[in-house]
């Protein structure tokens, strides 16, 4: 997030200043369900969402459309690390993210979204992984959290996947076009909500009570300033350098197949993941751990040995896909943060400077309910612990 002085459209010129009550930077999930919430708290505030390309440009536009619950971890894991309450609060704020969607937007939505609540599987391809899944399926069983266990005979049936040895489902968990998601989002805006697309911000400086947000064409002014910049979030402010790390993902898509695929999954610990759209194509990302030194940065190309891997993968774990052409290539910058947690607080030197980010690859899952939590504390109400930036 920088521009040059030639770049500056207007730095010759004193630029109109735009004077609204919040300033949220960033126009994907983040941004824009962040102007949702506020909005809902006060009909009566002018929100000014700056965006440095499109909406959905970033991260928002360039995933693969699951609305999953729980974290980057499966839940046995998560025990491990929080305990059984903190695990089980972490699941329950994922499917009130889903709930609050579906109340919220995808249920009074003109905007189909091409919405999906069917599921969503962990497959393991060796007894070690399967083992875990099983204790994670226990866990959860003892919890009252919907989960199924199949073998991998069940998988090859209902899935068209083969040379897995067993796998779990949560039958909860959806699956969304993100970018329609988006749409029925801004659709429910007020007047007093605006998209600034193509505004690269460069500056936040103070006068008085007021901060100024300078982008490439506009001047902001407001009393509260929002980053809604997830993987980016270091280029506005060196606070996030060890918090929220930018992560780029891989993705390719092929052409349209009959229908086979009964919802999304998960392999390999989570790395990887594939799906089948609605209309019949089939989606496969991951395998970060195949560069995992290059996979990092601003960066959105997409590389050969990662994007190989995938084509070996649906050809040995998907044959339907054998010989089947790939029409889309691409990636995105997610925003993994230092314990896989979202981070929700103000800058420390600035307490008018709000932030949420740092979904670690579940941003669909946990920024709805996340940008809720941050209104939340930007009208003095407690937040869940494990979503402060304090902790």
């Amino acid at each position: 997030m920088s521009v040059s002085i030639w770049n500056d459209q207007f730095s010759s010129i004193k630029k109109a200043r735009v004077s609204v009550d919040v300033v949220i930077i960033g126009g994907g999930i983040t941004g824009l369900s962040t102007a949702f919430w506020l909005q809902k708290e006060d009909p009566s505030l002018s929100i000014a969402i700056v965006e440095k390309y499109l909406m959905g440009a970033g991260a928002s536009g360039r995933n693969a459309g699951f609305i999953t619950c729980g974290s980057v971890e499966h839940f046995n894991r998560l025990v491990e690390q929080y305990g059984e309450e903190r695990a089980l609060e972490i699941w329950k704020f994922s499917e009130e993210n889903l709930s609050l969607l579906k109340e919220n937007i995808i249920n009074i939505s003109t905007e189909t979204c091409n919405f999906e609540q069917g599921g969503s599987f962990s497959l393991a391809s060796t007894s070690e992984e399967l083992t875990e899944l099983n204790a994670s399926a226990q866990l959860m069983k003892k919890l009252n959290i919907n989960v199924e266990s199949l073998n991998g005979q069940e998988i090859k049936q209902r899935l068209g996947a083969h040379n897995f040895v067993g796998g779990i489902k949560y039958l909860d968990d959806a699956c969304v076009n993100p970018v329609q998601l988006l749409n029925a989002i801004r659709n429910q805006f007020n007047s007093n909500v605006e998209l600034y697309e193509n505004n690269e911000v460069f500056n936040i400086s103070t006068k008085s009570d007021l901060r100024i947000v300078q982008t490439n064409k506009e001047s902001f002014e407001s009393p509260i300033v929002i980053l809604a910049t997830n993987g980016y979030s270091t280029l506005i402010n060196k606070y996030f350098s060890s918090k929220i790390f930018p992560t780029r993902g891989q993705i390719l898509v092929t052409e349209p197949l009959p229908k086979f695929m009964e919802g999304p999954c998960y392999a390999n610990f989570v790395l990887d993941y594939f799906r089948q759209l609605p209309a019949g194509e089939v989606l496969i990302g991951g395998f970060r751990q195949m560069q995992k030194d290059t996979e990092v940065g601003y960066s959105d190309e997409t590389t050969d040995i990662i994007q190989n891997s995938l084509e070996n993968f649906i050809s040995k774990y998907i044959p339907n896909t054998k010989n089947k052409k790939i029409k889309y290539r691409w990636s995105g910058i997610m925003g993994f943060s230092y314990d896989g947690m979202p981070l929700i607080g103000s800058l420390p030197t600035d307490h008018q400077v709000f932030f949420c980010g740092g979904y670690t690859a579940h941003g669909l899952g946990l920024s709805f309910n996340s940008t809720k939590k941050l209104v939340d504390l930007i009208f003095n109400r407690n937040i869940p612990q494990f979503l402060s930036a304090k902790r």
